[in-house]
């Protein structure tokens, strides 16, 4: 079963960000960034992360998107900013729509959240510095079996789940 670990939103949290990097390398088929760690994009704590540049992130070399594919899903991750996702999701998902994604992973808003719209997951994994809904700091994992079996879990910093859990299928119409 495929596992991608989602975080976003690091605003200079080198070390707890490094902590997460290696509690999870050797766990997860990939690990996503979302933007706004402030670092720089060869900096060790982001070392085998997809990372997409922030509103903050100041680095030339970073890329505002990455799309990839891990086992049978494609991902797009991208910061948000530039699609104005605090207000709809529809530039998003008219972005993931050309990038053939079945799953886009963004920041920018530090709220965590999933919302399956047009056949696609949208996953926000809050931040894992200054979250803005919940009292606690967040990051997601999500996991699959298959396209019609998904599940995205939320954890704070001390990698116990928080009630915040979301399953779905992308083959079952919205």
């Amino acid at each position: 079963m495929p596992r991608v670990l989602i975080v976003s939103d690091s605003h200079g949290f080198t070390n707890e960000l490094q902590q997460l990097r290696d509690y999870y390398v050797n766990d997860v088929d990939a690990m996503i960034h979302c933007g706004d760690s402030e670092l720089d994009h060869d900096a060790k704590p982001l070392e085998g992360f997809y990372y997409s540049k922030g509103n903050v992130d100041f680095d030339r070399n970073m890329e505002e998107e990455k799309v990839f594919t891990v086992g049978d899903l494609t991902f797009l991750v991208t910061h948000g900013h530039l699609y104005q996702i605090k207000s709809s999701l529809m530039p998003l998902n008219y972005r993931a729509e050309e990038a053939g994604a079945d799953v886009a992973c963004f920041g920018h808003s530090h709220m965590a959240g999933a919302e399956k719209n047009h056949g696609r997951l949208f996953i926000n994994p809050g931040s894992c510095r200054q979250p803005r809904d919940h009292r606690e700091p967040t990051y997601a994992i999500l996991s699959w079996q298959s396209k019609a079996d998904l599940e995205l879990q939320y954890y704070n910093m001390d990698h116990e789940p928080i009630d915040l859990r979301y399953n779905t299928s992308l083959l079952a119409e919205d």
